[in-house]
């Protein structure tokens, strides 16, 4: 049996009216009269057929377009479209959001990975260049095939000098910078041995050192047939080959020469006094001078014997240049500084006479030697300094070497002592530069 009337009123009904009842379509009467009812009625066919103007009366407050009813407000009637089209916005907004954040994340990663990828290229290319200028993060395999590259297996035109412990070649590296490597050589047939457990640390300290008057080690090589350190290149090169060229002799005047001297000075009080632990050079020569395009001196081979391992034969017989060792190493072991400083005296009167001074060394001490002229030992290719100032630091610089090369070792100076006496300039009692004798320098005491 189906509704078709239906009477809600007066029954204090509450709400809005169900919009089910639009599904009544048997219902020919209906009426909703004095209720609580509110919000709008629905304009269909079943409401439209079934009541009556007065089926909505005395309601609280029903709206709509059928007869009778007060026409609802537009706010009233968008309301429930507003607050889901508010949720609607909301959503495409977070969905904005999201999409935004998304893309910036994925740009991100690309971006992080690009520069991780271009960081591995130009780590790549270093380590292909062979980074030596820090020495913790070189690959000495690598620059060793960079190197053996660039001198043609240290082809003997690149070779720039000779020394004790090896020769050393002029390089210009992949990257552009020019440097100097010392290739160690040993005897035929043998390979070079190095300490593992010490040759580190000791690498480190001298890569760390930083002085104006030292050649900058940049790096180093370790191959079992193959060892070298690469240096910092010297434009003018060793105050040996200057001295045997008259023409470079000439340009270095005695100012220069007595700077040559001070700076060698002030790099081994510096090795001695300054560096933890100390450095004993053990092979000062004017071959391990080298100086750059403004002719000041910087010392180099720097404690290289401190690399090598003591038990390899090679090497151990190796402590110092012909002809600048001191004379006690014939009768012990022993190196201590004063080796260096008794090498300091030969090199200061070398570069004072403009040559080695050879058999004059042990000549000084006899009759014939203290009555030997001062203006007698000076190079000929320079004229007698005609400055005061000039003729005493230079007086200061020849007493200070006979010093240094007393044959007691305890006796010598401190390289110390030697640096603040070659600094100020000591009065002197001598009248004519011209008369002054070894004797009368040896009279005068180093404090």
């Amino acid at each position: 049996m189906m509704l078709e009337i239906l009477n809600l009123s007066h029954n204090m009904i509450t709400g809005s009216i169900p919009f089910s009842l639009e599904n009544m379509v048997s219902l020919v009467s209906l009426d909703l009269s004095d209720n609580e009812l509110e919000g709008v009625v629905p304009n269909n066919r079943v409401f439209r057929n079934a009541s009556s103007p007065q089926a909505f009366r005395n309601n609280k407050g029903l709206c709509g377009d059928l007869q009778g009813l007060l026409p609802c407000n537009q706010s009233r009637r968008s309301k429930g479209l507003k607050k889901n089209g508010h949720k609607v916005l909301i959503s495409i907004f977070a969905s904005l959001i999201g999409i935004v954040f998304l893309a910036l994340a994925i740009i991100g990663v690309f971006y992080l990975l690009h520069k991780k990828a271009k960081k591995g290229n130009i780590e790549a290319t270093t380590r292909n260049h062979g980074n030596i200028f820090s020495i913790w993060n070189f690959d000495g395999q690598i620059a060793y095939e960079d190197i053996i590259q660039v001198t043609e297996n240290f082809d003997s035109k690149y070779c720039i000098g000779t020394g004790t412990f090896g020769n050393v070649y002029r390089a210009v590296l992949p990257t552009g910078h020019v440097v100097a490597l010392k290739k160690f050589h040993p005897l035929e047939g043998e390979t070079i041995i190095v300490n593992d457990e010490t040759f580190g640390n000791e690498i480190r300290i001298l890569t760390e050192i930083r002085h104006r008057n030292i050649v900058k080690l940049y790096g180093f090589c370790s191959h079992p047939l193959c060892m070298f350190l690469i240096y910092e290149y010297m434009e003018k090169g060793s105050l040996a080959r200057i001295l045997s060229n008259q023409v470079e002799a000439m340009e270095l005047d005695w100012l220069k020469r007595v700077n040559v001297i001070k700076s060698v000075a002030n790099a081994l009080s510096y090795l001695h006094n300054d560096c933890i632990p100390p450095i004993i050079h053990r092979d000062i020569s004017s071959k391990n001078i080298l100086l750059d395009l403004e002719l000041e001196a910087r010392v180099s081979d720097f404690g290289i014997a401190r690399l090598l391992k003591q038990d390899s034969s090679n090497w151990t017989s190796l402590k110092g240049t012909h002809g600048y060792i001191a004379p006690e190493l014939a009768y012990t072991m022993v190196i201590t500084e004063k080796c260096d400083v008794y090498s300091f005296g030969v090199l200061a009167l070398e570069t004072i006479m403009g040559r080695h001074p050879g058999e004059l060394i042990s000549s000084l001490t006899t009759l014939v030697g203290q009555k030997m002229l001062l203006r007698n030992m000076l190079d000929p290719c320079l004229t007698f300094p005609s400055d005061p100032k000039v003729a005493k630091e230079v007086i200061s610089v020849v007493r200070i070497a006979l010093a240094c090369l007393r044959s007691h070792p305890q006796s010598r100076p401190t390289m110390h002592q030697v640096l603040e006496e070659l600094l100020v300039i000591q009065p002197s009692s001598m009248e004519h530069f011209h008369t002054i004798s070894i004797g009368d320098l040896n009279d005068i005491d180093v404090q």
